[in-house]
């Protein structure tokens, strides 16, 4: 994705990781694949493999500077994190910051952390371990946390077994940030110049969050994981394995799909691999993502 501009502000991708998924019938249990391969004429190949039979993914933040604030929106694994449930997430040598301050922008410079939720591939880069502790990365950042998603967490602990569960994500990836003063609890009417608010997209996790963008006439969306994967534009009644309240991720989905359907807005969800951004548009009976 080159850097998308929208007046006077920019937003650029960070990527840690990019290649192929889980197998489908594991992270999309109500999938098939014959409803993938319905989609193939727009699914491949940049989310599609065809060879492998298997979708593609990317675990990525994305970096939105206006004339006043640097704000990231997300901070995927981390690096040298504890995640033995998941392989490739474990002890990850990541080039996450190297990458951003490659972009020109040192933690120090950084904002806001917006969490569109707390899943340990959302919050890694929250904190590095500094002289043995967990630190928070940015150190005058607000961490901005959707209070429903907190309280959800402090009860819940790990939520997950297997592939993709949290591993402590919590305690050395938020409740530094907390313990530091840096975390900020919002509402649904948190906003940042005019230019971000907070759509409420609650059922993947209860407070999950997308960033609605606004500005020089431009609309995005950096939709998190209210779309894990652009079939979901098409099948918004697949859930991913991880979605902890089903029934109302489907719902939200679906009010997601339609609200932005035919509409131009860019979106910029948390896991869509390369070329990543793009518009939902009608197709039919169902939707499609249009890179």
């Amino acid at each position: 994705m080159r850097t998308l501009q929208f007046g006077d502000v920019t937003v650029d991708r960070l990527v840690e990781t990019e290649g192929l998924g889980y197998d489908p019938a594991f992270f999309f249990p109500e999938s098939t694949l014959e409803g993938f391969e319905q989609e193939l004429d727009w699914l491949a190949p940049h989310f599609w493999d065809v060879e492998a039979k298997t979708y593609r993914r990317a675990i990525q933040s994305y970096v939105v500077r206006t004339p006043h604030h640097v704000v990231l929106v997300d901070s995927c694994v981390g690096h040298m994190k504890e995640r033995p449930s998941t392989p490739g997430w474990h002890r990850l040598d990541s080039t996450w910051l190297d990458q951003l301050m490659a972009l020109g922008v040192r933690p120090e410079q950084v904002d806001y952390v917006l969490c569109t939720h707390l899943h340990a591939d959302h919050v890694g880069w929250n904190t590095r371990l500094v002289d043995g502790r967990w630190t928070p990365t940015f150190p005058n950042a607000k961490y901005v946390i959707h209070r429903d998603e907190l309280r959800y967490w402090e009860r819940q602990g790990d939520a997950n077994e297997g592939p993709g569960s949290e591993d402590g994500c919590f305690a050395d990836s938020v409740l530094p940030v907390i313990e530091a003063g840096q975390a900020v609890l919002v509402g649904n009417d948190f906003a940042i110049d005019d230019t971000f608010t907070l759509l409420p997209t609650p059922g993947h996790s209860p407070g999950h969050v997308c960033i609605d963008l606004r500005a020089g006439g431009g609309h995005a969306v950096l939709a998190g994981d209210a779309l894990h994967h652009p079939i979901q534009v098409a099948r918004p009644e697949w859930n991913s394995r991880f979605c902890v309240e089903p029934d109302r991720a489907r719902a939200t989905r679906r009010r997601f799909v339609e609200a932005h359907a035919d509409t131009g807005a860019l979106i910029l969800a948390a896991h869509f691999a390369t070329p990543t951004v793009g518009r939902i548009v009608g197709n039919g009976a169902r939707c499609k993502f249009q890179v």
